[in-house]
């Protein structure tokens, strides 16, 4: 009999917030992977948890997804926790998700902490429909060409940063967005977390020119929603320019221009419209 996968959320800055339940699995469990094997022995030795732990990070997620694959089909129970918050958000835990899936193997989910989730609903943005964007790019027109992507979406937008590229994501998303809200939230759950909330202009004002320390969650307002110009309306728009003395083509470009709109399709809507009458 195949043992169970336990995805283990825990603390993203304050012990005191992980659960009953995953101190119980963590002790529980043959097998602890961790993207992190010191952070999270510290975090179990505090709670008085001996575990077998083996380390589960980006640059061995593969090989070790097989090993731990070997193990849970022998009958071993393992447990994935990330540095903080839930495993597989934006960490290690994926591949080896899919591959239990794949396999059959039960998977268990003991939710815990979110910095994605804190941060969202701390930053008084829209909650009800957002997306998560994990770490953008690194590369300059990568990351340029990523957010004029996410230019025209109304959900929240949602991602992670370092420290010393946050300012150039701020001013990257102030390009691509327009001086929009936004908010960041850096060190939650700790000691010295903060919240800056304001437009992107007011957030890079804020932090001034030291680079922030710790984690750090930036959170977008969406894009607002745009409704779709009435035909009519534009064609009478266009009619009262002709009326002026302007030529149906430019007369239909003025207009494209103000409602943005293709000013090649209006003039066509105003040619077969002149046709019916």
């Amino acid at each position: 009999m195949s043992g169970t996968l336990h995805l283990v959320g825990t603390p993203i800055g304050n012990l005191g917030d992980i659960g009953e339940r995953a101190l119980q699995v963590l002790a529980a469990v043959d097998v602890v992977a961790a993207e992190d094997t010191r952070r999270t022995g510290r975090l179990l030795s505090h709670f008085g948890i001996r575990a077998r732990l083996v380390s589960f990070f980006e640059g061995n997620e593969r090989e070790r997804t097989v090993e731990l694959l070997a193990l849970l089909r022998e009958g071993s129970d393992v447990a994935v926790v990330s540095d903080a918050g839930m495993p597989g958000m934006s960490d290690p835990g994926f591949r080896l998700v899919r591959a239990c899936a794949d396999d059959g193997i039960e998977v268990r989910v003991v939710p815990g902490p979110s910095a994605v989730i804190a941060a969202l609903v701390v930053s008084g943005l829209p909650t009800d429909r957002f997306v998560f964007e994990g770490f953008p790019p690194r590369k300059a027109g990568e990351r340029r060409r990523r957010l004029a992507e996410l230019a025209t979406d109304p959900r929240t937008l949602v991602c992670f940063e370092s420290p010393h590229r946050v300012r150039t994501l701020l001013r990257d998303a102030l390009v691509a967005f327009g001086d929009r809200r936004a908010a960041l939230a850096r060190e939650i759950t700790k000691v010295h977390e903060q919240v800056l909330r304001g437009r992107i202009s007011d957030v890079l004002s804020q932090l001034g020119y030291d680079d922030p320390k710790g984690e750090i969650v930036v959170v977008f307002e969406g894009a607002a929603a745009t409704e779709e110009p009435d035909q009519d309306e534009l064609l009478e728009q266009v009619r009262a320019l002709v009326e002026r003395g302007e030529r149906k083509r430019a007369a239909a470009q003025h207009v494209a221009r103000e409602r943005g709109v293709s000013a090649n399709d209006l003039y066509r809507a105003l040619l077969q419209a002149d046709q019916k009458t």
